[in-house]
């Protein structure tokens, strides 16, 4: 209260109180609004959280569960025949074998459904032999422990896995394209038509007529040896298809040039047509030689 100067008492201005800032606004007004606003933005994102959780498509690789008795028969069967030199973790023995942690199912079935493993003794490359019966690839039971060790490997150690596919159906449809990539990324060390060649310290590039469609795709996905690895971001799955398709075309008997000259593609061209000509040059320089 106030007093005028007649002495008469007088109410301060509504917005002039003391309990009150100017404007007529409460202190905590404005921070209870951010409050509010903060708490209800936060219950939106847990909602939309909940709701993404419980309708969004879950990938194929976090559904499959891994077959326990299959991986259990693949460990007895990696310890029987692997354990000496690859350790009992897949951490590798020195001066006996490399770790396996990461190569997954398609190196298991590769190296062994060739017989490359396991090696006889330690040399500069595993040479491809006769696989071991028990994994024989051509037999339901050789079928079966491949599938079972390489599930084991997998399971323990993760990496590629082998396709599902088998035979001619890993054979893409494009053979002219595969020809052009395998050009590309094959030929320098497997020649033209895939019959291999000799590399350094005392390593080679194998034949690949001897090779399944499945030991070829899991060699591109593997790079045994000094094989680059091919992931499907360097060449997708079509493509490797489409490299099996020209190789298993140009290894079979088609050969619309006429003699092979055991395929070593151009190279052996040119030699065979030089010693040619130039045994048909000595043979004209001698009979002209006769005559005069």
């Amino acid at each position: 209260m106030t007093e005028n100067p007649e002495g008469t008492a007088q109410n301060p201005p509504p917005g002039n109180r003391p309990d009150q800032k100017p404007g007529g606004r409460r202190p905590h007004g404005k921070m209870r609004r951010r409050i509010a606003g903060a708490l209800a933005i936060g219950l939106g994102l847990l909602s939309v959280g909940f709701l993404y959780a419980a309708f969004a498509p879950q990938p194929q690789v976090a559904q499959a569960q891994p077959d326990a008795a299959l991986i259990a028969k693949g460990e007895e069967l990696y310890n029987n025949t692997c354990i000496t030199c690859h350790g009992s973790n897949l951490q590798g023995e020195a001066d006996r074998g490399p770790s396996l942690i990461g190569v997954g199912d398609a190196a298991v079935y590769f190296q062994v459904s060739s017989g490359r493993m396991p090696m006889a003794r330690q040399e500069a490359q595993a040479d491809r032999k006769h696989p071991l019966p028990i994994f024989d690839p051509e037999t339901g039971e050789g079928r079966a422990n491949l599938e079972a060790l390489g599930a084991y490997i997998q399971a323990n150690g993760g990496g590629p896995v082998t396709p599902a596919d088998r035979g001619e159906a890993l054979r893409g449809d494009d053979p002219g394209r595969g020809g052009v990539l395998y050009r590309l990324n094959c030929a320098s060390c497997h020649n033209f038509t895939g019959v291999g060649g000799a590399l350094s310290s005392g390593k080679y590039a194998p034949a690949l007529a001897p090779a399944s469609e499945s030991q070829i795709y899991t060699a591109m996905q593997t790079g045994p040896q000094n094989m680059p690895r091919f992931s499907d971001q360097q060449l997708t799955p079509e493509e490797k298809r489409d490299i099996i398709a020209y190789i298993k075309s140009v290894n079979g008997t088609n050969h619309p040039g006429g003699n092979a000259l055991m395929g070593l593609g151009p190279t052996a061209e040119g030699v065979f047509i030089f010693m040619v000509v130039m045994s048909g040059l000595v043979g004209f320089a001698i009979w002209l030689g006769a005559k005069s």
